[in-house]
């Protein structure tokens, strides 16, 4: 009789409800697809399905739920998951999307996503999520608070600016964008300082963020976003890996002698943290000999400055990594190469 080494629950998150498929994996490492049924995104949902989930499953097989990053809506499920001690694995939709090609799927439902979800889950070991600690979901929430408001504040200005060329500018346009303009710039203010407050008043985070602004360029701004979108490195196992979730990795289309694409960045990854490095890797060059170095060394090499800057991200957000992992600070003097 074949027994059961693994059960799966895929999960497709959507902003009102989730559409599950359940599968295992038995010893002769047959697949099956055996269940769906779709519940509300709400806490009453999560709920059904866990009463449905423990009629179809057996208590002595593993059990994992497994779902997609979906922006905000799959947090819910996954911290009432979590605190109801089961095991939940959240990956990103570009594998998924990917995945899903090699299953050659005509014909793409909710169902056929969360039976891929399954199926994904079944071939493959997944690292475990675990809840953020409640410091760097604070930090994130407002992090991200900030992003929006910088966003928004530039439309803003180009807006304004688009007025004062115009033949005839609206004057009391005008002073409207500019009063958005300075509560804008008065809300940012606020959360970096609500930022600074919260690093303060904890020992640790406020160690690591110290450890973080020794690397030539970041701020604790920076740092704190480091620490915040991956909730103090905690699933990150490589500095390949932190480069992949940044999506900083670089992706090179070649084959045989007649395809041979130029190689760019993923961009598949996590945009806010890619996007922090930005303007620190911009200061370390202007400003560090070391980083100025190893930009013009990239640049002579292939000319393409951008490509050169996205080098010195990587570079940066990897020392961050490396700092935090053998807990040392990053020494100016360092006679190597970066």
């Amino acid at each position: 009789m074949k027994s059961i080494l693994k059960q799966v629950i895929g999960i497709d998150v959507a902003q009102k409800e989730l559409v599950v498929a359940a599968g295992r994996l038995f010893s002769d490492l047959g697949k099956e697809i055996y269940s769906h049924r779709v519940f509300t995104n709400s806490e009453k949902g999560f709920a059904e399905m866990l009463v449905w989930v423990k009629k179809l499953t057996d208590v002595n097989a593993p059990l994992q739920f497994i779902m997609e990053a979906t922006g905000v809506y799959h947090e819910k499920l996954a911290y009432y998951l979590t605190s109801k001690n089961h095991k939940v694995s959240i990956i990103l939709p570009n594998k998924i999307s990917s995945y899903m090609r090699t299953l050659d799927i005509k014909t793409v439902t909710d169902k056929s996503c969360s039976e891929a979800i399954t199926r994904f889950g079944l071939e493959r070991s997944l690292e475990e999520w675990k809840q953020p600690s409640p410091i760097y979901r604070k930090i994130k929430q407002l992090t991200r608070e900030r992003e929006q408001i910088v966003e928004e504040r530039t439309v803003v200005k180009n807006q304004k600016h688009a007025e004062e060329t115009e033949a005839y500018p609206n004057k009391s346009s005008l002073k409207r964008m500019q009063e958005r303009i300075k509560m804008l710039i008065r809300q940012e203010k606020e959360i970096k300082e609500e930022i600074a407050v919260l690093i303060a008043k904890d020992e640790e985070t406020q160690r690591v963020v110290n450890l973080l602004c020794t690397i030539p360029g970041i701020g604790q701004l920076t740092a704190a976003i480091i620490l915040a979108e991956t909730n103090g490195f905690e699933l990150v196992r490589s500095r390949r890996q932190l480069a992949s979730y940044a999506g900083l990795d670089i992706r090179e289309k070649q084959s045989g002698t007649s395809v041979k694409g130029k190689p760019t960045i993923s961009k598949r990854g996590n945009k806010y943290l890619r996007k922090a490095m930005h303007l620190p890797a911009l200061c370390a060059i202007r400003y560090n000999e070391k980083f100025k170095m190893l930009f013009g060394r990239l640049v002579s090499k292939h000319g393409i400055k951008m490509k050169a800057a996205v080098a010195v991200q990587r570079k940066q957000l990897e020392l961050a990594y490396t700092l935090f992992k053998n807990n040392s600070r990053y020494k100016a003097d360092y006679k190597g190469e970066l």
